[in-house]
């Protein structure tokens, strides 16, 4: 327990460095295999959120729940959850474009710790008025049994 705190208080550390908030840097290993399934900047969801879908009724109940509110709805994925696991991060109100970049900080034989870093889009000029977004970004990765423990990394 004490070790977990002591890594965050380091990783806040790192992260509150000026010379990084200058330039993006990775905070943990990168996640080749994990690979952008589909996205969208509007949704019906409000709040933050991060999971794992693990079968077809979770990834269709998360379908229905975002298609509540659009005419045609946006298609489901097809998915082999035999081989293949999906990661939702759905990022809630954001101002502006954001995008969430995943890495791996830490996997032991009972968790995966996934650092989770939303970043803004660089636009080209400046923009007066900064539109409210909804997004959500679906990954897919390979199946693994371990569970997920997601960490948000704030600027």
């Amino acid at each position: 327990m004490i070790i977990r705190h002591l890594f965050f208080i380091a990783l806040t550390c790192l992260l509150s460095c000026k010379a990084q908030k200058d330039g993006h840097t990775l905070v943990g290993e990168p996640m080749e295999d994990m690979v952008l399934l589909d996205h969208d900047s509007f949704t019906n969801i409000d709040s933050f959120e991060a999971r794992v879908i693990r079968d077809a009724k979770s990834l269709n109940k998360f379908y229905r729940e975002i298609n509540k509110t659009r005419k045609p709805g946006l298609p489901v994925p097809m998915v082999d959850f035999s081989k293949d696991m999906l990661v939702l991060i759905c990022l809630g109100e954001q101002k502006g474009e954001k995008t969430p970049i995943l890495s791996q900080l830490k996997e032991s034989d009972e968790e995966i710790l996934i650092a989770l870093e939303v970043v803004e889009e660089e636009k080209s000029g400046e923009i007066m008025v900064q539109p409210i977004y909804y997004p959500f970004y679906l990954y897919k990765l390979p199946l693994v049994d371990k569970p997920f423990t997601f960490q948000k990394v704030d600027k």
